[in-house]
């Protein structure tokens, strides 16, 4: 219910290790690769914890920690839907993603008091919403629309990857208070989604990256993938240098890895309030 703060599920490395396999496959160099920044494993992720139910007024509502990267996403049911889908017999689910002027080292302005939206902001909003509407089952909700903001309380890498998974867990929450006021018979939800980002530090693959190494990565993607491991989206790109086709693998088995527990975080998080 909006307002009803509950405690946050979370887990470090040390206490997924004894909930998770390790991974498949893996690649014959990923143990060699030289120490990250943070320290941790090539396959770690960073700290976790999503917080659900942190707004007092929006019908869904999560906080997502990873590590020092902080995202509050906030989920809005609207009994209106946008011109063109009007009597289409389908409803909607839309994003909006912004950063707080000190989620970064230095003072940024916001972009409303520039007058508009930079083409990166445009971009993540776009992925959110794509991401969201891949798992809804739009036909269900034929009259309604949701708003999922995203807004960036701190960033230290992977902000748009943890508001897919954030966002997520804000949708759940608000589709099913709409269905405990008896507008919806069932949740119009397929099955979960959440997003990671990969990379080639010092040449070699790794999990999550945070912004030291995301700055001087050689190459990163970020993967969307559903709860059972369909892809949504991947977007991969050679920053410093060309990967290949194994190494793009290689992201690909961390990322698989690594979204299997964060599905699992979101489930959790959603089951400890019913």
């Amino acid at each position: 219910m909006p307002g009803a703060r509950v405690n946050a599920q979370s887990f470090t490395e040390a206490e997924a290790g004894a909930r998770f396999p390790p991974l498949l496959l893996r690649p014959a160099k990923l143990l060699e690769t030289e120490m990250r920044p943070s320290g941790r494993a090539p396959d770690a992720l960073r700290p976790v914890r999503l917080e659900l139910g942190v707004s007092k007024y929006a019908e869904g509502s999560c906080l997502a920690h990873f590590g020092d990267t902080q995202v509050l996403c906030t989920a809005t049911v609207e009994h209106r839907l946008p011109q063109w889908l009007k009597d289409s017999g389908r409803g909607w689910v839309t994003a909006e993603y912004g950063m707080l002027p000190r989620s970064t080292a230095e003072r940024t302005d916001r972009e409303a008091a520039r007058g508009r939206q930079t083409g990166r902001t445009q971009e993540i909003q776009r992925l959110i919403g794509r991401s969201l509407r891949a798992i809804t089952d739009l036909g269900a909700i034929s009259d309604m629309q949701v708003r999922v903001d995203c807004d960036v309380l701190q960033a230290d890498g992977g902000t748009r990857t943890a508001a897919i998974t954030g966002a997520y867990v804000a949708l759940h929450q608000a589709l099913q208070r709409i269905i405990d006021l008896g507008l919806l018979n069932r949740l119009p939800i397929r099955e979960e989604v959440a997003a990671i980002s990969c990379g080639l530090y010092n040449g070699e693959p790794v999990l999550d990256l945070d912004y030291s190494e995301d700055s001087s990565a050689d190459a990163d993607a970020n993967f969307v993938l559903t709860g059972s491991g369909r892809i949504v989206e991947i977007q991969g790109t050679a920053e410093r240098q060309t990967f290949t086709e194994p190494q793009f693998q290689a992201m690909l088995r961390l990322a698989q890895g690594g979204i299997a527990r964060l599905v699992t975080l979101q489930r959790d998080t959603l089951a400890a309030v019913g």
